[in-house]
């Protein structure tokens, strides 16, 4: 080797003097430390081009700055081996110690009701033989009364909780915190237990599930805790993601998939949202709830089963969700998990998820491709009406089929389901829950003679919120194209489907959805404006027949000017009673614009405060979303930024009714040639309006 530096990475160098013999030191100067020092945070591996700058930069041999960072690393891999063996040793040491005293008290052990001397060894082991014989006799006979019940009231039965050993007390000792108020919580509203899937879970099982749910509060918690080092980051936009390293050795455990397509996801976000952290808590318990909360982003939502309402200072509930981007190009994920939630103190609350296989209690479960390592959220309520949420989502995902490239760096940085969206998602919705409930003033003129009722516009609010459900749903296709045979859907990227509807609050017959999605060059709000514009409407519309439109009655949901609910008439002369619900919305990550037609009646309906599940919808729509991609220009000059800038990812889709209780093959083709050809034309417009071509 030709030089050397002292281990303890202080920057002095070492080299040979052939005329004296002897070896002369050379240390860096402090500001040559604190630069390396910082670049080595950044990173501790780095390659020749960037040994090459750092030599230039901090005038300095390659060799001298390779070495350096070879002492550090050897200087960090040493502190930490040593502090983990000290950790270790006093471990060891305090175990030994309870090793002894409880020796000791074995040997003293006197019986308390008789203030006698222990039983023998021969008479313990007798006793606890004969208690397991009765254990097993007593579960046996409690599985008999249940499925007595079970078939003589015809339904299923959820098991008692029955869990005294595991349950009450120990869940809250683990913890150390204390129990959650559930006097006036309300439960889900739904049946927790789907008539496809089992219940019954073993109380062998549960204790199982206690102590998975015990491991995952304690990472959370310490996760919400702490950032550097175990949280870094992101050199592109600052997000907080997981330093891998410094996860892994705090939290040791196996991989779930142990395959070359596994990965890992990781964010940490944090926002004040406008609602009280118990009516959060709420509806973060409610699966209902908790898909109306987040249509944009759940579209299935069933707790499975409730194994504790408060005996273990908690609700502890297994549920399952399906997640989704509203896109037809990216498949969606599914979850099996636990879902805890705990009081830390008397304004905190924290929620944790974790998955859980037990899939072998679901009948006709297929195993599902993404696991939720502890994630979840810490409320803290603000005591003004308001709440701080910090939100962590940490999924691995077995990528077999790759993810599409138009959304791959979406997907892949950790955007498309990260912590911000969740928390952003969660934002929008109480603030567009505090305009219905009319805690933020309105101006006067958007109820100008048209809804001058608190009671229309939240019955007009849940109806197009009715609708946006309705339309992310819909966009959840599966992988199976329903039309295999037809070659230009797959080579035009469009995707289309063919539904029965499901009875109320959908028109009857068959419905043909057709989808798909696409790049453009613009900013995620300058396309929003561009579908915001009616006077640009009949640009792209094909439904207004290129005829103007007018908003006859206009609701805010929100303080941007884009978030609001529009009743727009189109001037059709052969449909003078019909109208269109128009919902659109926008926040930092994205937007929607989403619309159906419906008749003058029905908004009278509403606007009376009448049954809203009555009144048939069907939407189309726009899904606007940021690619994903860094922004190249940061940092460089100006006219190379504007260059580089991301643009947008657009997904339309549009929905038809075939008004016919069967299906012939050729009414069939022609629907769905129909509808392929609605989105085909809509896409050219949009194109050509916005002066882009492929």
């Amino acid at each position: 080797m030709d030089s050397s530096y002292g281990g303890n990475g202080s920057g002095e160098e070492e080299t040979s003097n052939s005329q004296k013999g002897k070896k002369q030191y050379h240390r860096h100067s402090t500001q040559q430390i604190q630069q390396l020092e910082a670049f080595y945070k950044e990173c501790p591996h780095p390659d020749k081009n960037q040994r090459q700058q750092l030599s230039r930069e901090l005038g300095l041999d390659q060799k001298q700055i390779k070495f350096w960072f070879q002492n550090k690393r050897t200087q960090i891999k040493a502190q930490n081996e040593r502090a983990d063996n000290n950790a270790l040793r006093a471990e060891n040491e305090r175990i030994h110690c309870q090793n002894l005293a409880m020796q000791e008290a074995l040997k003293n052990i006197i019986c308390p009701a008789c203030n006698g001397s222990g039983l023998g060894e021969e008479e313990k082991r007798h006793n606890l033989q004969r208690l397991r014989m009765e254990n097993a006799r007593l579960k046996e006979e409690h599985e008999r009364t249940i499925n007595f019940f079970s078939n003589y009231m015809g339904n299923s039965t959820t098991p008692l909780p029955g869990m005294d050993i595991h349950g009450k007390h120990f869940l809250g000792e683990r913890m150390g915190i204390t129990p959650l108020d559930l006097e006036h919580m309300p439960h889900s509203s739904e049946n927790p237990i789907s008539p496809h899937w089992s219940s019954g879970i073993q109380e062998t099982e549960k204790s199982i599930i206690i102590e998975t749910t015990i491991s995952a509060m304690d990472e959370l918690v310490e996760l919400l805790r702490v950032n550097e080092p175990v949280w870094v980051k992101a050199p592109s936009d600052g997000r907080y993601l997981l330093h891998r390293d410094s996860y892994d050795k705090l939290f040791p455990k196996p991989n779930h998939f142990k395959t070359a397509s596994a990965r890992f996801e990781s964010s940490k976000d944090s926002g004040e949202v406008s609602m009280a952290a118990i009516h959060l808590i709420e509806m973060l318990l409610d699966a209902n709830k908790w898909k109306d909360m987040f249509p944009t982003i759940v579209t299935k939502a069933k707790t499975i089963e409730v194994l504790d309402t408060g005996s273990l200072g908690g609700l502890l509930h297994l549920m399952y969700e399906k997640l989704h981007i509203l896109s037809p190009l990216v498949a969606p994920r599914e979850f099996f998990f636990i879902r805890y939630c705990r009081q830390l103190n008397l304004n905190t609350w924290v929620m944790v998820d974790v998955s859980y296989d037990f899939i072998k209690e679901l009948q006709d479960a297929a195993p599902t491709r993404s696991w939720k390592l502890p994630s979840g959220c810490m409320i803290e309520d603000m005591s003004n009406g308001k709440s701080t949420v910090t939100w962590i989502e940490h999924v691995q995902v077995d990528d077999k089929s790759l993810t599409h490239r138009l959304y791959r760096d979406l997907v892949c940085g950790c955007q498309a389901y990260g912590a911000k969206r969740w928390i952003t998602t969660l934002q929008r919705m109480c603030e567009r829950f505090a305009f219905s409930m009319g805690l933020t003033t309105t101006h006067k003129h958007e109820l100008e003679g048209v809804i001058d009722s608190l009671e229309g516009r939240r019955n007009l609010m849940k109806l197009s919120h009715r609708m946006m459900k309705n339309f992310c749903e819909a966009l959840s296709m599966s992988d199976k194209l329903d039309f295999p045979h037809l070659s230009e859907f797959k080579n035009s990227g469009v995707r289309v489907s063919l539904r029965k509807s499901n009875g109320l609050g959908q028109p009857d017959g068959f419905i043909v959805s057709a989808a798909t999605s696409l790049w453009l060059p613009i900013s995620n709000e300058n396309l929003f404006n561009f579908f915001k514009d009616e006077k640009r409407r009949v640009q792209w519309d094909v439904l207004s027949s290129g005829n103007p439109v007018n908003a006859v009655a206009h609701i805010s949901t929100g303080t941007h000017p884009g978030n609001c609910i529009s009743i727009i008439q189109p001037f059709v002369p052969k449909e003078n009673n019909m109208l269109m619900l128009q919902e659109s919305s926008i926040d930092p990550l994205g937007a929607v614009m989403i619309y159906a037609p419906i008749d003058l009646q029905a908004i009278i309906s509403v606007v009376n405060g009448e049954d809203t599940m009555r009144i048939p919808i069907l939407p189309s729509g726009y899904v606007i979303s940021s690619d994903g991609r860094p922004n190249k220009g940061m940092g460089a000059s100006s006219s190379s930024s504007s260059s580089s800038s991301s643009g947008s990812l657009l997904t339309v889709a549009f929905q038809i009714l075939v008004c016919h209780s069967t299906l012939t093959k050729q009414l069939n083709m022609e629907s769905v040639a129909t509808v392929h050809t609605l989105i085909s034309s809509t896409i050219q417009k949009i194109k050509a309006a916005l002066d882009y071509s492929d």
